[in-house]
This record gives C-alpha cells, sequence and structure tokens, in this order.
C-alpha cells in the first residue's frame, strides 16, 4: 500500500491560502514607494519626493482591483493585509513613543472624541429620519463615521438586529467617504495646522474612519511634511476612538430598543460582551511603548535594558520603525485591492447623502473642537 501523504496542518494551510494575496500587496506597497521615489526624485528633481508613496500604493491598488479580475486566491491575503498586517503595522508603531507620550496624548483626544461621536450621532438621526431611512441604517452609518469604520459596523449590526443590505450600504459608505478623506484631509490637516502638528494629528484622527484609513493619512501627511509627529498623535487618538467602541456600541443597542420600543423576549436579546469589542492590538501598542520607555529609562543609566549601548538601541529602535511602516504599507496596499468600484455603485442616493452628511459633521466638529481647546489652552 502507498503511505498516505500527510496533509498540511490548519495553521500551514491558512499561511499558503494567504500567501498569494500577502505577497500581491507586498508587491503594491513596494511599487508605491519605489514610484513616489521615481516621480519626486529622478522625474522631478526634488530631494525629497513630494508624492506619498503609501498614497501611490492605494491608487495602484485601486486600479488594478478595478481594471482586472483578480483571482480568488487572492482574496484570503489580500484580507489578511487589512487585519492581521494592519494591527501588526499599528503594534510595532508603538516603538516610536514613550508610555508618557501615549497617556498624554491620548487623554489630549478624549474631549474631541466624545464630541464629534455625539455630533455624528445627532446629525446622522436627524437626517436619517428626514431622508426616511431605517433607525438601523442610520445607526449604522453614524457608528461607523464616528468611531471605527466597519469594524464598529459588524460589531454593531447583530446588536440591533440589522438586515444584511443595511450593513452592506453602511459599510460601503464608510469605504467611500473614509477612502477619499484619507486622500484629502492630509492636504486639508496641513492648510489649516501646519503650524500645529498635533492639531494635524488630532484632526486626521478623529475626522478620518477606518483605522487603517487613519494610518494611511497620518502617513500620507508625514511623508509629504516630514512631519512624524501627526502621524504619532492621529495614531494615538483614533486607538482612543477604538477603545470607545466598547462603551458607544452598546449604548447605542439601548437606545435603539428604546426608540423602536419593540417588544422582545429577555431570551431572544442579542447581548454584548464588552471584551469582545475591546480591540486587542492596542494592548500590543502600549506594550512597545512600554518597551520604548524602559529601553530610554535603561540607556540613561549605561545600557538599554543592560545589553544595548546608544547606537544599538537607535539601531534597533529605527528597524522596528521602518517595519511598522512596511506592514501598513502592505495594508493599504490591500485597502486599493479590496475596493470595487463595481460594488459600490449600488449604492442609494439617500444613503450616500447621510454618509456624506455625517463624514461632514464629525471633520467640521474636529476643527471646531481644536480650536476651542487651543483657545482653552488645553492643546
Amino acid at each position: 500500500m502507498r503511505a498516505a501523504i500527510p496533509r498540511p496542518s490548519l495553521p500551514r494551510r491558512a499561511i499558503l491560502r494567504a500567501a498569494p494575496g500577502l505577497a500581491l500587496t507586498a508587491c503594491v506597497a513596494w511599487l508605491g514607494l519605489s514610484s513616489s521615489a521615481w516621480i519626486g526624485r529622478d522625474l522631478l528633481g526634488f530631494d525629497k519626493s513630494p508624492i506619498s508613496g503609501i498614497m501611490m500604493a492605494i491608487v495602484i491598488g485601486l486600479a488594478i482591483r478595478n481594471s482586472v479580475t483578480l483571482p480568488e486566491w487572492f482574496q484570503s491575503g489580500i484580507a489578511l493585509s487589512l487585519k492581521a498586517v494592519l494591527r501588526l503595522g499599528i503594534i510595532l508603531l508603538g516603538i516610536r513613543l514613550s508610555l508618557g507620550d501615549v497617556l498624554r496624548l491620548g487623554a489630549l483626544g478624549v474631549p474631541l472624541i466624545v464630541l464629534c461621536i455625539a455630533g455624528a450621532m445627532l446629525v446622522t438621526g436627524w437626517l436619517g429620519r428626514r431622508l426616511r431611512l431605517s433607525d438601523r441604517l442610520s445607526t449604522l452609518i453614524a457608528v461607523g463615521t464616528s468611531i471605527c469604520g466597519a469594524t464598529a459596523i459588524v460589531a454593531t449590526g447583530p446588536a440591533i438586529e440589522a438586515r444584511e443590505e443595511e450593513l452592506t450600504y453602511a459599510v460601503a459608505n464608510i469605504t467611500v467617504f473614509g477612502i477619499l478623506a484619507m486622500l484629502v484631509y492630509p492636504l486639508v490637516s496641513h492648510g489649516l495646522f501646519a503650524d500645529n502638528l498635533t492639531h494635524a494629528g488630532l484632526f486626521l484622527g478623529t475626522s478620518i474612519h477606518e483605522t487603517a484609513q487613519v494610518a494611511g493619512g497620518g502617513l500620507i501627511y508625514a511623508e509629504m511634511y516630514d512631519a512624524d509627529k501627526a502621524l504619532d498623535v492621529a495614531t494615538v487618538t483614533k486607538l482612543v476612538r477604538n477603545v470607545l467602541m466598547a462603551l458607544v456600541i452598546p449604548l447605542m443597542a439601548y437606545v435603539y430598543q428604546r426608540r423602536t420600543q419593540a417588544a422582545r423576549d429577555a431570551e431572544s436579546r442579542r447581548k454584548l460582551r464588552f471584551l469582545s469589542l475591546f480591540p486587542t492590538f492596542i494592548l500590543g501598542f502600549i506594550l512597545l511603548a512600554v518597551v520604548r520607555s524602559v529601553g530610554d529609562a535603561t540607556l540613561d543609566a549605561g545600557a538599554a535594558f543592560g545589553a544595548l549601548d546608544a547606537a544599538s538601541w537607535e539601531s534597533l529602535t529605527g528597524a522596528v520603525q521602518t517595519w511598522a511602516e512596511n506592514f501598513l504599507a502592505m495594508a493599504m496596499a490591500g485597502v486599493g485591492l479590496g475596493t470595487s468600484f463595481q460594488q459600490l455603485r449600488g449604492l442609494g442616493l439617500k444613503p450616500f447623502y447621510a454618509g456624506l452628511a455625517a463624514s461632514l459633521a464629525v471633520g467640521a466638529l474636529s476643527v471646531a473642537g481644536i480650536l476651542a481647546l487651543s483657545a482653552l489652552g488645553l492643546s
């Protein structure tokens, strides 16, 4: 008898399925970064390219996705780039900041985030009633715009018993306006707050929807204006928004149930588990910030962690930052490769108007809140 050929284990099979898509996002990311450098330096003759490599990766990904039909075997890796690779990149970004920086920037963004969340809820709810949208769809658009994009929508859907088409509409809204904001808001932010990188980062972190889109917008700003601080502030601000998802989504579910006055048996209600809503990758980001804080403190005493001299510690943290940016570039390539204009054409005009109004409201409230904090001397 022939010996049975052992089959790959489940994790190995998953890795093999994802490999083509991961390779594609890595190639698109490399093309974006390389083409940016070639256009800006070789073609235009600048010392530093004025064109963002992250933006180029997104544009190239969009062009590929909407000009050719990608085989199904690419999809697993593209999805993994938008989830695991993105989260890994954000975790590694934590090495750029000390724990004190994280706590200070996080506390600074809280009042602004609360203002934007409340404003988006009110505007979307009011406009939804005027446009005669369902309460479910209005709620999904509101949480997606104000908190955490598609993640918040998917988490809220079961809690308010949203239909599949309502989830699709809401996610499509977030995709359209989030990508537009990611590409346009770095320019708007620089025009409004060029003299204050903290304000620029706060605007990007509160006004763009998805975590991936905020990371992309922050990277675009950092590359175009050589302003890493804006990326740091935007990242921390968005992570605070993500944490608040665990509080706002159960609240919205409660408000929806009270508003609709639906009679539900206690056993039939869908219960939300707070821990399932908490984005655990935030803990990784904080852990890297702790590593940076301890490393810097022990370096002052002689050697980082008692083993690395100044040059070695700087080289290590620099390498981690480089890999963080590479992983985020892959995730941004995944954003482009995962966005089909054909699928978005099914959006009705009424949900489109509601999504546009919510997005503009969050942006306007963000600017107003930043100016108010500045006037009070709190930022």
